[in-house]
């Protein structure tokens, strides 16, 4: 299924965000320093995550669910994370 999922904005492919970066994003979180794209604080940890292929949004998988959502995605670049890719 991750061969067709997609940003639901850009369209660009999305691919799993490696366990290292999820570490980062989720000490990130905990120290409330991560907004997502509508600019609320994201709160919650993230168990998995998906990431445009150009390292810019990330999304959430909940319950192995992914949450595709234009306004809850994480943009990468406000919380200082390069390449995620």
């Amino acid at each position: 299924m991750l061969e067709i999922l997609c940003c639901p904005v850009t369209k660009v492919p999305v691919e799993v965000l490696s366990q290292d970066k999820l570490e980062t994003i989720n000490k990130l979180i905990k120290a409330g320093s991560v907004t997502d794209v509508a600019g609320n604080q994201v709160n919650d940890i993230l168990q998995e995550a998906l990431v445009t292929t150009d390292g810019k949004i990330i999304y959430r998988v909940d319950e192995d669910i992914p949450v595709m959502l234009s306004d809850s995605g994480i943009p990468a670049d406000k919380i200082s994370l390069q390449d995620l890719k």
